[in-house]
């Protein structure tokens, strides 16, 4: 018994103390690092527990300034073909009437016919059809800006009256 009380013993004891505490932090430390470790692969990748946190981050900023990139690219060529199919559309029929009437006052039930047909631009044609007994007639006259070139008849420039007034967007 004089052994575990001499100095030899008393420092013995407590070397065996700061070993079993020394190992029980190890285990603690060796858990932990191995949590961080799987935590680090979930984020990293298998292949990426060669690559530290600051170079998968500078990636990652690789990357996102690349789409972005991407992303800007394609919007402005996405915005260049919507200017060209804006355009496209502005020159399809926008606006467009039709007028029946007895050109000859013969009492043939209307058959005469004036439409007009217009783009956004109000710039289009107006097409008459002309019906007398034995013949008909057709005639086209430029339209600008809501305005005949050629002098309208009464007639043509109601058809582009109600075309104009259709409802409807327009513009």
């Amino acid at each position: 018994m004089d052994e575990l009380t001499s100095t030899a013993g008393i420092v013995a004891l407590a070397g065996c103390a700061l070993a079993l505490v020394a190992l029980v932090v190890a285990i603690v430390l060796a858990v932990t690092l191995r949590r961080v470790r799987r935590d680090q692969r979930v984020l990293l990748g298998e292949e990426g527990t060669t690559t530290d946190l600051v170079e998968h981050a500078a990636a990652l900023e690789l990357e996102y300034r690349a789409l972005h990139a991407f992303v800007e690219d394609a919007a402005a060529r996405l915005h260049s073909r919507m200017d060209v199919a804006e355009q496209r559309l502005d020159g399809a029929i926008s606006y467009s009437a039709l007028v029946r009437y007895d050109a000859y006052g013969e009492m043939t039930g209307h058959q005469s016919t004036s439409i007009a047909l217009l783009d956004a631009r109000r710039d289009g044609v107006v097409l008459s059809s002309i019906m007398h007994r034995d013949a008909a007639r057709l005639y086209a006259k430029q339209v600008r800006r809501g305005v005949g070139e050629l002098q309208l008849s009464p007639e043509e420039a109601e058809a582009v009256r109600l075309a104009l007034e259709s409802p409807g967007e327009h513009d």
